[in-house]
């Protein structure tokens, strides 16, 4: 399949990022409308991306080519899915962060537990448990169907209207960028916690 944002460069990934809402995100049996989403370019300019420095075998799949899944786990504990944005050699992704599960409920509740539907999938770890997604789904196309991701166009198409946009989360650089976008009053959309930077205690020293 072949998408305008496919196309669009790293530079523009915040523009991508609202074009993305309301598009959906199927692995297995389970399928969840985007709400919630948050852009990252790694065109040296945000701090914030995992790619501002440059590639790494961790990042490498940042740069290309556009439509691929990047995951990677964060705080010891939770898997983070997003997608590929730029054209190839230019890094830039959007993070998944929260949707409605809009096919698969039994699924995704085995996996996410006894929860009201509209916390399924609202928060990005959420969104991968519910899911289901494979650790074996990063760097593989999720546009082409031959992998266990697939993204396709919305269904409810989202009016810009409907679109708000704020400072990141859980980002010690450039938080205060506005590149989260949502629908607005989607009650899947995830709860914002401002970013407060952790305080080293004072160093100690000793008399004699």
């Amino acid at each position: 399949m072949d998408h305008a944002w496919l196309h669009a460069p790293a530079a523009r990934v915040a523009g991508t990022a609202r074009t993305l809402l309301g598009w959906e995100v199927t692995c297995g049996d389970v399928r969840v409308r985007l709400t919630e989403v948050e852009a990252y370019a790694g065109t040296g300019e945000d701090a914030a991306s995992h790619a501002h420095r440059g590639p790494t075998p961790r990042t490498q799949v940042m740069f290309g080519p556009p439509g691929h899944a990047y995951t990677y786990f964060v705080f010891g504990m939770h898997w983070c899915l997003n997608v590929v944005c730029g054209a190839a050699g230019e890094a830039a992704a959007v993070l998944l962060r929260a949707g409605e599960v809009v096919a698969g409920h039994e699924s995704a509740r085995a996996r996410r537990g006894d929860v009201p539907d509209r916390d399924l999938a609202r928060g990005p770890a959420r969104l991968v448990v519910a899911l289901g997604v494979p650790a074996a789904a990063n760097g593989t196309c999720m546009v082409d169907g031959g992998g266990p991701l697939l993204l396709t166009p919305p269904t409810r198409p989202v009016v810009p209207s409907d679109v708000s946009a704020g400072p990141r989360v859980g980002v010690a650089a450039a938080h205060e960028v506005p590149w989260r976008f949502w629908i607005t009053g989607d009650p899947t959309v995830s709860t914002y916690r401002r970013h407060v930077p952790r305080r080293r205690p004072p160093a100690t020293t000793s008399a004699g």
